[in-house]
């Protein structure tokens, strides 16, 4: 999709729009040929308001003076026409998530795109507004435009799309009519093999609290992130934490991880405060953290993957003597454990990080915390962005060491696996816990209204 949109070139072969063979040097190419792409991570300043947002680099009136009147109007048309309920003149911080998609929408129709794509776009969203925005996407379709969206999620495929067209390792391995088509066969031709769709364990049997969260307050880049929050996690329990994007999950993961300082509040771990302790003093009391970004947070992209399995042990044994000297063979035989264990592909432990496939690199982060023997395990998004037989065997990983006695807390934004996975489920809005339900007797239309406040 990055080549059709024009930034990145292709190497081989063509591209045709409306027949006609064309080349795409950049974006500006695909934008004049009316093709529009929403990525899955916004592309939108805060500070600045929705119509100023959607008129940079297509900018109406003198040089000097923008008519931002006319582009006022011409917007506020746009989204009366799809029922997008947006107000130019909104500034995009004080908009929700969902609705900052359709300013991005709204951006890719302002520029006359009749070809949309559309990555992970309902990575972000709650139930309630998925559904929204697929009616946005159906009235989009009456008026005449082609979409193409990008998803892991086959509920969703199956949902909207009238074709499917199946990726593996860089190839096209089939394309079918979604009528004559079901979840299970679609996810046979995305792994290669059958998949089991749902998440298979037995009831939890918790024993002490490990983990406590007492009254936390944590200040965030705009403002306070997390509002008085107090919940506990137990040996063999998952404890999962729903929220739309934003709401606070990732400065509570971070501040127990080290990564982010509370300001207020206590965290207790095995009845002693670790509060605003360094991420290395965490790791030695036995806390593992499977980081939401996996780039940025958790690994070394341009080092191998030998160099990346010992991170946050690189420097005691037996990775490293008392001298600070590295063991070669020690680092060998975790690196190839984790591999092995893990089922990172290719095993080849000189490559780079870099060069892995998304779903191997979270193996690969995974394989490297489990081999800690964490008694307590922080995962944040374990399966952004990974294949669905990728997904199938984190989950059961995760499920194991639950069953081994660990506690972990989990946080994502696929509603479906946190309550697949969970034993408890705590819902969080605004920075604050609203409520806590049993997954597995609690809806996840109902659990998306807390969430969202409606």
């Amino acid at each position: 999709m990055n080549v059709l949109y024009g930034l990145y070139g292709a190497d081989e072969g063509e591209i045709l729009v409306d027949g006609r063979p064309v080349v795409m040097s950049s974006s500006a190419d695909a934008i004049r040929l009316g093709i529009g792409m929403v990525h899955q991570h916004f592309m939108l300043v805060d500070t600045m308001t929705v119509a100023e947002n959607i008129v940079l680099g297509a900018e109406s009136g003198s040089p000097i003076k923008l008519d931002m009147d006319e582009a006022n109007r011409r917007i506020r048309a746009l989204s009366d026409e799809l029922k997008l309920n947006i107000d130019p003149t909104a500034y995009i911080e004080d908009l929700s998530v969902g609705q900052q998609q359709r300013v991005e929408l709204l951006k890719a129709l302002y520029r006359n795109a009749e070809l949309l794509i559309l990555d992970e776009p309902t990575a972000v969203l709650s139930p309630q507004e998925v559904e929204e925005f697929f009616a946005i996407l159906r009235r989009m379709k009456e008026q005449g435009k082609t979409i193409i969206i990008i998803t892991h999620k086959l509920d969703e495929v199956l949902a909207i799309s009238d074709e499917v067209t199946v990726m593996r390792d860089g190839k096209n391995v089939g394309e079918v009519r979604t009528s004559e088509t079901n979840a299970k066969d679609l996810a046979r031709m995305i792994v290669g093999r059958d998949v089991l769709l749902r998440v298979e364990k037995t009831d939890a049997h918790p024993s002490a609290a490990v983990l406590a969260f007492s009254d936390i307050h944590i200040k965030g880049k705009h403002g306070s992130a997390v509002n008085g929050v107090s919940f506990e996690v137990r040996a063999g329990e998952i404890v999962g934490i729903a929220g739309i994007e934003g709401n606070g999950q990732t400065e509570l993961i971070e501040a127990l991880a080290g990564l982010a300082r509370v300001d207020s509040g206590s965290i207790s771990f095995e009845g002693s405060d670790v509060t605003n302790r360094s991420a290395r003093e965490l790791k030695e009391l036995g806390i593992a953290h499977i980081p939401e970004d996996r780039h940025k947070r958790g690994l070394l992209l341009a080092s191998d993957l030998a160099e990346n399995s010992i991170l946050g042990v690189h420097y005691r044994p037996p990775v490293a003597s008392s001298f600070g000297l590295m063991d070669s063979g020690a680092i060998t035989k975790r690196v190839t454990e984790i591999i092995e264990n893990f089922d990172v592909r290719p095993p080849n432990a000189a490559l780079p990080a870099k060069s892995l496939s998304g779903g191997n690199q979270q193996k690969l982060i995974i394989g490297r915390e489990f081999e800690l023997k964490p008694k307590l395990l922080l995962v944040s998004q374990p399966t952004r962005g990974v294949d669905i037989g990728a997904i199938e065997f984190i989950h059961r990983k995760l499920i194991a060491l639950r069953d081994g006695g660990s506690a972990v807390l989990l946080v994502s934004a696929e509603l479906e696996e946190v309550t697949a996975l969970a034993d408890r489920l705590l819902v969080i809005r605004e920075g604050k816990i609203v409520g806590e339900v049993d997954p597995k007797t609690t809806s996840t239309e109902d659990i998306g209204l807390m969430m969202t406040g409606g």
